[in-house]
């Protein structure tokens, strides 16, 4: 749902704290290496995550998400992209989230978890500074006709990925004892 808020420049307020007139710094990294706050991200979750296996790829019937090395990625912005994509898949298990999913590849229902988990990596992407590419264009296809058939299932998926971000942002915030409970 769209909204429409009433903003201000920050010079057309008074009285402001010195820390927000001159903002955050720029985060500098190198985008050949890990990056620490990245991965202590991943780590919050409490996600079983198993680097260095041949594939990207989250298994629901055993609850672990798969990712290859890191080296074998030409970016940090890449191996990051893949391993949100695959975390957001992470949060739909019915143990979380619970979306579905059981669907085979080239199904609707397929292509609107592949959208949501496209949607929630963009969204973490963006909030850690990472330059995410589309992991897969064969997953195009399939959107296009999901966005045809359901006028609403872009809207839907946003929710959900939103959904997903906000429940992985819950995790990274919570204390390492409720995390484990």
């Amino acid at each position: 749902m769209m909204r429409e808020y009433t903003v201000f420049n920050v010079d057309q307020c008074d009285g402001l704290p010195d820390r927000v007139l001159a903002g955050n710094p720029a985060r500098v990294r190198n985008p050949d290496t890990r990056d620490t706050f990245a991965d202590e991200f991943l780590l919050s979750t409490g996600a079983d995550v198993r680097e260095g296996h041949g594939e990207a790829y989250y298994l629901p019937s055993q609850d672990f998400i798969s990712m290859p090395a890191f080296k074998a990625f030409n970016s940090a912005d890449q191996f990051y992209g893949v391993a949100f994509h695959e975390l957001t898949h992470w949060t739909g298990h019915k143990s979380r989230l619970d979306r579905d999913l059981k669907n085979r590849f080239g199904s609707r229902s397929y292509a609107a978890e592949e959208l949501i988990a496209e949607l929630g990596a963009a969204f973490l992407c963006a909030e850690f500074g990472f330059d995410g590419d589309l992991r897969h264009a064969g997953y195009l296809a399939t959107w296009i006709d999901l966005l045809k058939a359901d006028k609403r299932a872009f809207f839907t998926a946003c929710s959900q990925a939103s959904k997903a971000a906000d429940y992985l942002r819950g995790l990274a915030l919570a204390e390492p004892a409720d995390v484990a409970a």
